[in-house]
């Protein structure tokens, strides 16, 4: 088994694990794993030569992953600091590596009406200090959303992901409906966005490659 292999394999053993630990209540089981989740994604994508920016979010997020564990405004304050920091990287990459999509108008608005209705839901229940953090937040992760897009439908599928994940924790603070066992939906989307999300970044960057390996055979084989 080749070493990106090996660490995808423990990272979804991982994901796993803690998503089991969340549905039985094992609280030290989860503590223990959460914090193991993206240093083991960054490092498959180091293993795979990717960007350095795509490991620079993830370990943003393994800082909030890590800060969300204590129950306490300011750690949570930092938490969405360190996840803001990871969408920040994303929108640089993003940019650099993904191109404009076909109805990328249409999708905008949609986006924007997202946001606006996610805010909307969760304004009366928010208190009075958390209300400007949670919409600065709100309108940069919806954008890291739609600038996901830009790379292809499985970033894009991990964008919306992230932003559901991020929708569901909010609930919480304000007092919303959730699911049954929210931790365990607010985790498993987010372990989904954030592979996608990677998954999405490394296929983008290895289909130029691959077609440039094509066509630099194809001159080669050329008769002259």
């Amino acid at each position: 088994m080749t070493l990106p292999r090996a660490l995808r394999a423990t990272f979804l053993v991982v994901c796993a694990v803690d998503l089991g630990a969340l549905l039985a209540g094992a609280d030290t089981a989860h503590t223990v794993a959460k914090p193991l989740l993206m240093p083991l994604l960054a490092a498959y994508v180091a293993a795979r030569g990717g960007p350095r920016l795509l490991c620079a979010a993830l370990l943003c997020g393994w800082g909030g992953d890590v800060l969300l564990l204590f129950d306490q405004d300011a750690a949570f304050l930092a938490g969405m600091a360190c996840f803001a920091a990871g969408h920040g990287c994303y929108l640089v990459l993003f940019r650099r590596h993904g191109t404009p999509r076909a109805r990328g108008a249409l999708l905008a608005v949609a986006y924007c009406v997202a946001l606006a209705a996610t805010l909307a839901f969760l304004w009366p229940g928010l208190p009075g200090e958390m209300r400007g953090p949670v919409a600065g937040y709100s309108v940069l992760l919806t954008a890291m959303a739609y600038g996901a897009c830009r790379v292809g439908p499985v970033a894009g599928t991990g964008g919306a992901l992230f932003l559901l994940s991020d929708t569901l924790i909010a609930a919480g603070i304000a007092d919303r409906p959730q699911p049954p066992c929210p931790g365990f939906w607010v985790m498993a989307t987010y372990m989904a966005a954030q592979y996608l999300l990677a998954r999405g970044v490394l296929g983008e960057r290895a289909a130029p490659e691959a077609a440039y390996r094509e066509r630099s055979a194809a001159i080669r084989h050329t008769p002259l």
